[in-house]
């Protein structure tokens, strides 16, 4: 293979890889600057890249931080973006790992890392498919809408009850599944207050 010529990538790549998964499959790293340099491949974040002939994604930043983060869950403002329940963009990708995890350092996109208990931390998750074969782990609504409420210190009052009041007026939804995951982290109290105050 002449210097200049574009190496193939593997078919057993996906859509979005690591540099180690490259390694795995026999890319050599002078064949990844060759790909880079015919814009065969793009760098989303440092160490995970994409087919430049990929399905186009609104969601690549959160594809980049899945792949930097794979046992993290989006949380907080950015699963109520996923969600659609609330019209702010987030700023950062926010991200939650276990609580006895080390905190994910990842410049790009900018994300920040929440330290979520151990014995929940998986409860209400989902797995949502941001393009074609390619799925993120991301918190339910509901449990999007819970945690926002009990962290409304960081995320802010307006953003949660916000997202609080279109949770509950969306068809087929109703106060039980949030009680349930109140009472599972243990906010029963404020929870219900808020929601018959939204209500009201």
């Amino acid at each position: 293979m002449g210097e200049h010529t574009q190496p193939e990538i593997p078919d057993r790549l996906g859509p979005t890889f690591t540099t180690g998964e490259a390694r795995r499959a026999g890319l050599s790293s002078r064949a990844m600057a060759r790909l880079l340099q015919h814009d065969a491949i793009h760098e989303l974040s440092r160490g995970v890249y994409r087919r430049a002939d990929a399905a186009e994604s609104v969601f690549l930043d959160l594809i980049a931080v899945a792949a930097r983060v794979p046992r993290g869950i989006f949380c907080l403002e950015t699963a109520l973006s996923v969600h659609e329940l609330t019209d702010e963009i987030p700023a950062v990708v926010n991200v939650a790992v276990p609580r006895n995890a080390g905190l994910p350092r990842v410049a790009y996109p900018p994300v920040i890392a929440h330290r979520f208990n151990i014995a929940s931390f998986e409860e209400g998750l989902e797995l949502r498919e941001v393009a074609p074969g390619e799925h993120i782990r991301i918190y339910s609504p509901a449990r999007s809408v819970v945690d926002c409420m009990r962290l409304r210190h960081r995320v802010g009052d307006e953003v949660a009850l916000r997202a609080l009041r279109s949770y509950l007026r969306r068809r087929g939804t109703t106060s039980r599944e949030l009680m349930r995951f109140a009472r599972l982290l243990d906010v029963e109290g404020p929870i219900g207050q808020a929601i018959e105050v939204v209500l009201a």
